[in-house]
């Protein structure tokens, strides 16, 4: 068979692969359960964005299917197994700060402008195009190739679980949603909260009583701003003048005022995603820091000497004796990205732990409990996705890295990552572009872009990629 010139094959279709780019990144495909209906549980706008895909997919002559308007798929081929593409239609939120209208579209530059343009819009439509290459070209193959289209993956993956509650699971599948060359291994992800049990009971007299702490609203954030309520007896000024020596030492952003003859403290710390909470710093941490060294009613002293002993500056679990780390994919991370206390119900740490795919959850929360146990605290709402890796030895990795390769002319590093990707739930799934080596990740923020170049050489590789591991049985 003679050689196919992928790249030439995406140019003869550049002009409607990036119209249909377009009119999918205009619509505004955000969660919206306030106006959720029956046929559109999560909202109008994803139900809007689902149906577009299968109605396009129709209208080119794949086999379209509805799952419950929580997700969808597009099939064309014959054969016995099935190779999956997993892709999503949903969106972050806009946030503020754009240049152009975030569902406008827009091309400067040679890019194209758009809330979901690299997450996960623009490589769900490189991938739908390289699909419509491969059929369009008709290629003989001995797999089923189904795009499989979520529209929940940046909330709870209420689709993909639907999805596989009701449908056939791939044999093997990648997830366009990521990076270049291929991330083969994804972290276990533990999410749960410490709680704050009994208390010392302790007679000295306190001078400072903290009536409340708040730092932080997701597990999976770095928090970056903290404030205490606290009631100082005696020396006011003297623990303002501590707060402000100690916040300078860490080179932070602070404020304080007296309200009602309360101290209110707050720090401003620096945002980061939990999966590396050293990108970050945490100003719940620091400032839980400044107050276990002031002198403390008994059930507050208990919380704060707790958190400071036992996180603040340690994101790998040292202190808490769970460190871990394998060559596969790296250190066990710890993310405290939702801390409380208030006088009523004492305190509480809402964490992410990001643990690497050779370590047991089991084991390293049985360390946990025992700890917690003598330190009068408890673990409440412990949820667990565990870790993904698939062997480089495989197939499916060996067909990717061949074509990566074949197509860039650049060695195909394999990728771990604390994140996690659709690609976690296949058996033999990766994640596999679009974002190529040295591009600037703009996901989820403001002006999300993707280099039309970009577009067309991840079309390329994604129709050799389809082509190459669904020939063969």
């Amino acid at each position: 068979m003679a050689q196919i010139n992928w790249i030439s094959e995406v140019e003869k279709r550049k002009e409607t692969l990036i119209n249909d780019t377009q009119n999918l990144l205009h619509i505004k495909s955000l969660l919206d359960e306030e106006h959720a209906e029956a046929d559109a549980p999560l909202g109008k706008g994803v139900k809007e964005a689902l149906d577009f895909m299968l109605e396009l997919g129709e209208k080119d002559g794949f086999t379209q299917k509805n799952v419950g308007n929580l997700a969808g798929h597009l099939e064309f081929g014959e054969g016995k197994e099935l190779l999956g593409i997993l892709c999503h239609v949903d969106v972050v939120p806009e946030g503020d700060g754009w240049t152009s209208d975030p569902f406008g579209a827009e091309i400067r530059d040679g890019k194209i402008f758009a809330r979901g343009a690299l997450d996960d819009k623009g490589p769900t439509m490189a991938a739908y195009y390289a699909m419509k290459i491969v059929k369009e070209l008709g290629l003989p193959l001995k797999k089923r190739v189904r795009m499989i289209i979520g529209t929940d993956e940046e909330s709870n993956w209420r689709c993909v679980k639907h999805y596989f509650e009701h449908e056939e699971m791939p044999a093997l599948g990648f997830a366009p949603d990521a990076d270049f060359p291929i991330i083969n291994a994804e972290k276990g992800i533990a999410d749960f909260d410490m709680v704050q049990k009994e208390s010392v009971q302790d007679s000295t007299v306190a001078n400072v009583e903290v009536e409340s702490f708040v730092s932080g609203k997701r597990y999976n954030m770095v928090p970056d701003h903290a404030k205490a309520v606290i009631l100082v007896k005696e020396n006011q000024n003297e623990v303002v003048e501590q707060f402000i020596t100690h916040m300078k030492q860490y080179e932070l952003e602070y404020s304080y005022h007296a309200e009602n003859g309360k101290l209110i403290l707050e720090v401003i710390g620096v945002s980061a995603h939990g999966m590396e909470p050293r990108n970050g710093k945490n100003a719940g941490l620091f400032l839980a820091e400044f107050l276990s060294k002031l002198s403390l009613d008994a059930k507050s002293a208990h919380y704060f000497q707790f958190v400071n002993r036992y996180f603040f500056n340690d994101s790998r679990g040292v202190n808490l004796g769970v460190a871990y780390s394998d060559e596969i994919s790296g250190d066990l991370t710890i993310n405290p990205g939702k801390l409380a206390y208030s006088k009523e119900s004492g305190g509480r740490i809402g964490m992410t732990c990001r643990y690497p795919v050779t370590n047991k959850m089991e084991e390293t929360k049985e360390k946990l409990d025992a700890l917690l146990l003598d330190e009068g605290f408890a673990i409440e709402n412990f949820s667990d996705s565990k870790p993904h890796h698939v062997d480089e030895k495989e197939f499916l990795i060996q067909t990717l890295k061949r074509v990566y390769e074949e197509q860039t002319g650049e060695k195909a590093e394999l990728i771990a990552i604390g994140g996690g990707t659709y690609a976690r739930s296949l058996k033999a799934g990766v994640a596999f572009g679009p974002l190529f080596p040295g591009r600037p990740d703009i996901a989820h923020q403001k002006d999300e872009y993707m280099y039309i170049e970009d577009l067309l050489r991840a079309t390329a590789i994604y129709a050799q990629a389809i082509y190459e591991l669904a020939k063969t049985e």
